[in-house]
């Protein structure tokens, strides 16, 4: 028969890896008497774990919640998991990184040899964000309460740093129905139904500042363009909420496709020839369609549409003015073509920071 240690960590792994066990089936697994068993779950009690027994025929345990966190028990891939799950929470932005740093270490410094070797290859894996905005942890879980009541939230959130403006009064508090709080390139944002604006909008975490307390309960709109990832990715591309760019255009680039397709993770590409293929992108205006496309080191033919076409004839004479005798006479040059959603001037609505 094993150690009392050794069969209360037995006992206690079991507990964890299901809901409901019948003490019936804990004495077997455990090679012990049943009586042997009320013993040890007594004993895991003493030491915080509250462990709830059911009466009956069927009656046997279960490891439920408690007041307190008690000592838990990993297996190998789970503690391995745990620990690569706290090294990236540690570049969320999401105000818990020096909670998670001190959980890092308190599960490193018990892992076995084997175990932290794994772990401490994989410190590449996360990559610490420059200048990313923290926000506040209390924040988050507001946000996060507010989306699962379904109650609407009022917030502060003072635009961004504007300095053509002259300061005015503060704006009104914002009222929205909250819907989801997502995560992206390590910021945090909100996505929500402002009651203002009658429409769907995209806010900063790091800039709300909830008020207290929250509103009605209400009921869940139909968020656009499918899923909240569609949705959140169509509005950063200052999109309608089709999840599409706003401007698409096709060209045929002297440039083997192998080495295009890297560089055009959101692009479709087709090969033409040893060194010729066919590029469809999109973008947020045609203007920056064309001056992604001209990055690439090749000759370029504008399949279509005309505005694309238009795009890089407005680039052309930008670029010749900038490569042009800083002495000689500027022309003034027409106003260019309408550059489309997405470009200063023309603000795509709901897109974040508005």
């Amino acid at each position: 028969m094993p150690t009392t240690s050794a069969r209360l960590l037995a006992l206690l792994s079991l507990l964890q890896a299901r809901r409901d066990w019948p003490g019936p089936l804990l004495a077997e697994r455990l090679a012990v008497s049943p009586r042997t068993v009320r013993r040890d779950v007594d004993r895991l009690r003493d030491l915080g774990y509250p462990i709830a027994a059911t009466r009956g025929p069927d009656g046997g345990y279960r490891l439920d919640a408690g007041t307190r966190l008690p000592p838990l028990l990993f297996d190998d891939d789970q503690a391995v998991a745990l620990a690569v799950a706290l090294r990236t929470a540690t570049t969320t932005g999401a105000g818990i990184e020096e909670a998670a740093a001190r959980a890092l270490h308190t599960v490193r410094q018990v892992m076995p040899a084997r175990l932290r070797h794994r772990v401490d290859t994989l410190a590449v894996s996360a990559v610490e964000r420059p200048a990313t905005p923290r926000v506040d942890s209390g924040v988050l879980v507001a946000l996060s309460a507010a989306v699962h009541a379904r109650e609407v939230l009022r917030f502060d959130y003072p635009a961004g740093p504007r300095p053509t403006r002259e300061p005015g009064p503060p704006a009104p508090p914002r009222r929205v129905e909250p819907h989801h709080l997502v995560a992206r390139h390590g910021r945090w944002y909100l996505v929500a139904w402002d009651l203002d604006r009658d429409d769907w909008r995209v806010f900063r975490a790091d800039r709300i500042a909830p008020r207290v307390p929250t509103g009605p309960r209400f009921a869940p709109r139909e968020l656009p363009g499918g899923t909240v990832a569609d949705f959140v990715t169509s509005r950063f591309r200052g999109a309608d909420g089709t999840g599409d760019w706003p401007c698409r255009g096709q060209v045929i680039l002297d440039r083997p496709a192998a080495e295009v397709s890297v560089f055009t993770p959101d692009g479709v590409v087709e090969e033409l020839g040893p060194h010729r293929c066919r590029l469809t992108l999109g973008s947020w205006s045609w203007p920056g369609l064309a001056a992604a496309i001209g990055r690439f080191d090749a000759d370029i033919e504008v399949v279509g549409p005309p505005e694309l076409r238009a795009a890089f004839a407005h680039l052309a004479r930008r670029y010749a003015r900038a490569a042009a005798d800083p002495g000689a006479p500027r022309r003034v040059e027409a106003s260019p073509p309408d550059p489309g959603p997405g470009v200063p001037g023309h603000p795509a609505p709901g897109v974040p920071g508005q």
